[in-house]
């Protein structure tokens, strides 16, 4: 099916109507506790700061998602919006949003390859002026099939770690033609999102999908960064023994000083009863770990792309696959041990079935500082030129001090005096 004739949701479902409704529903609980959205949406209803930009959008489409998709389309923008993940979109949802005037959305969950790459070029029909990603994938594309767009983008905006690491891959072979901003890297995202949201939703998703306890069980924890950090702070917290693999030396220490164990995979796989891949990469559990696993693992992915548990090596070494569970598949191996892997491999706090993602608040944080950083490139794309960018300190403040004041927290502000002080190098002792 090409770009031009790939229809909206509401073409892919029986009842769209009833659909509309109940995703209406999950977007106004979450908007409930989205105090900095609805913050910006008062300033973006009244300015319109995105009149006249077309916003092509690659996210996981879900209520939380959907609520920053109306505020950028209520602030003047034309969204086209696609699923990031086959699993992760919600199809009433996506058909709520569809339902707005200024809102085309293409997302529907469970497509296969084909049909997830032509809603992603659906979007890119309406040739975009900016766009939001969630992992590289829209970024990807128009580089490699959109060049002619290039000239029109004024730029962009990338939510994960995973997509950051290939956005500035991409930009150090100097192949990225236009400015996006790495939302993933400001500390309202990495702090909040990736180490209470990952962390937190991760750990719930497991249990209620296998309904079992992380009491006195070994977690396998793949990777300690900000994503790997939350995940051990919560099981940690849930009584589990933390188990810690990772191949940077000095977040290795970091986990050790934490009070983590801290060893190879290829040792922590004899011992674990659950394991959590959180790194971004690829292959960071193989066959030789699978060989020496225990009966009844769960294996679960935290990882934006279903490459961190090598899921063709498992069903080499099985003799069967079974469904044990909805959203736990079984991998009988030859000696009759089973190996239980969630949501197909694939980021298990949204593709389970039951997944519903991080928690609100913590969202509302992260799709704040999207909605911040997609208003400043309508308003001052000419300061930037093409490549990776942090996020403006400003504006990432500006999150932070709506997140406050809808918290009825007050804090300090520096003297006059301090702020000289600080800022001078001549005060000695």
């Amino acid at each position: 099916m090409s770009e031009q004739t790939y229809p909206p949701v509401t073409e892919h479902l029986s009842d769209p109507e009833t659909a509309r409704e109940e995703g209406r529903r999950k977007m106004d609980w979450a908007l409930q506790h989205m105090p900095i959205l609805n913050a910006l949406r008062e300033e973006f209803e009244t300015e319109r700061p995105l009149e006249g930009e077309t916003v092509a959008m690659a996210m996981h489409v879900e209520a939380k998602t959907a609520n920053l998709v109306e505020l950028l389309a209520d602030g003047g923008a034309e969204v086209a919006i696609t699923g990031c993940n086959p699993l992760s979109t919600h199809d009433d949802v996506s058909a709520a949003l569809n339902d707005h005037e200024a809102i085309t959305s293409y997302a529907v969950r469970g497509v296969d390859d084909e049909g997830y790459y032509d809603a992603m070029h659906a979007c890119l029909a309406h040739e975009p002026t900016i766009t939001v990603d969630d992992g590289m994938d829209m970024v990807k594309l128009v580089h490699e099939e959109y060049p002619d767009l290039i000239d029109s983008i004024l730029g962009g905006a990338e939510e994960t770690t995973t997509g950051v690491h290939r956005l500035r891959a991409m930009d150090d072979d100097g192949e990225l033609h236009y400015p996006v901003f790495a939302v993933n890297d400001t500390p309202m995202k990495r702090l909040f999102d990736n180490v209470h949201g990952t962390g937190e939703s991760s750990l719930a998703t497991i249990a209620m999908t296998t309904n079992l306890s992380f009491a006195g069980k070994d977690v396998v924890v793949g990777g300690f960064g900000y994503c790997g950090k939350g995940v051990a702070k919560k099981a940690a917290g849930q009584n589990a023994n933390v188990i810690v693999c990772e191949v940077d030396p000095r977040k290795a220490l970091e986990a050790h000083m934490e009070g983590y164990d801290v060893m190879p995979m290829a040792e922590a796989a004899k011992t674990g009863d659950v394991f959590v891949t959180t790194t971004g990469n690829r292959d960071v559990i193989t066959r030789e770990h699978f060989e020496v696993m225990n009966d009844g693992v769960l294996l679960a992915n935290a990882g934006h792309f279903d490459v961190e548990i090598n899921l063709e090596e498992l069903d080499d070494l099985a003799v069967d696959r079974f469904e044990a569970r909805d959203g736990v598949e079984g991998y009988e191996l030859p000696d009759g041990r089973v190996l239980n892997v969630l949501a197909e491999g694939r980021l298990v706090n949204l593709a389970a079935p039951i997944a519903l993602g991080h928690p609100v608040e913590v969202m509302d944080q992260s799709f704040g500082v999207q909605a911040v950083v997609v208003r400043e490139l309508a308003e001052n794309a000419d300061d930037y030129e093409a490549g990776v960018h942090d996020v403006p300190d400003d504006l990432d403040r500006e999150v932070a001090e709506i997140k406050l004041a809808a918290e009825g927290v007050d804090h300090d502000s520096l003297s006059a005096e301090q702020r000289e002080y600080m800022g001078s190098w001549e005060h000695g002792t």
